[in-house]
């Protein structure tokens, strides 16, 4: 009766002050819920990136386009013969990135005969290296009219490119160490084909 009286005193009923704590007790219970439902929303928000994370951290690298070094001679080439001054060559012929890149790599008793030309399809600073070659030969670096700008002995196995003066070289010449020097062949000799100039016979087919 005194804890009675004491409520009364403050001036509430009984079951109002329960319902007041019941009232209080569904607002907090809302108040959690939100809560809990907007907590539930970010870590499923987390999860989902995390998974997308995921997924691009394990998927595979993009095929790579370049192309392996050789690890053998290629077959034997086409040929077109050439013309160079009173000289002639049967050269194969190296029209695709993958045979100019194996070129004369792994040859081995290279003959006086034995010649190949690099085509390629507009005029570059030519470079050449030696990877995997075990004769040393000589190269001719021919613009595109047909004319041989420079001469070069490239050194078996030397892996630093021997780098053209001009950037305007769309052929390249390939014989036997000194064959140049031997046949008196120079710089400002003009090469010619069977079928005409070089871009008569490689590129108005």
């Amino acid at each position: 009766m005194q804890r009675a009286r004491r409520i009364r005193l403050a001036g509430q009923s009984p079951w109002k002050w329960v319902r007041s704590l019941v009232e209080s007790g569904r607002r907090l219970w809302q108040t959690v819920r939100v809560k809990l439902t907007n907590f539930l929303a970010l870590l499923f928000a987390a999860a989902l990136l995390a998974g997308c994370k995921n997924s691009q951290d394990a998927a595979p690298p993009p095929p790579s386009n370049e192309i392996p070094l050789a690890t053998e001679a290629q077959p034997k080439l086409p040929t077109v013969k050439l013309y160079l001054g009173a000289e002639t060559l049967d050269a194969e012929q190296a029209l695709t990135e993958r045979e100019q890149m194996t070129g004369m790599m792994f040859r081995t008793n290279i003959q006086d005969t034995d010649a190949m030309i690099f085509v390629f399809p507009w005029p570059v600073q030519a470079a050449f290296w030696m990877k995997n070659c075990p004769e040393s030969i000589s190269a001719a670096y021919i613009d595109p009219n047909g004319v041989i700008q420079e001469i070069h002995h490239l050194e078996k196995n030397d892996t630093n490119s021997v780098v053209a003066a001009s950037s305007n070289i769309q052929y390249v010449l390939e014989t036997s160490d000194g064959w140049f020097g031997r046949h008196n062949v120079n710089v400002g000799s003009v090469i010619r084909t069977e079928k005409g100039s070089l871009a008569e016979a490689f590129f108005q087919r």
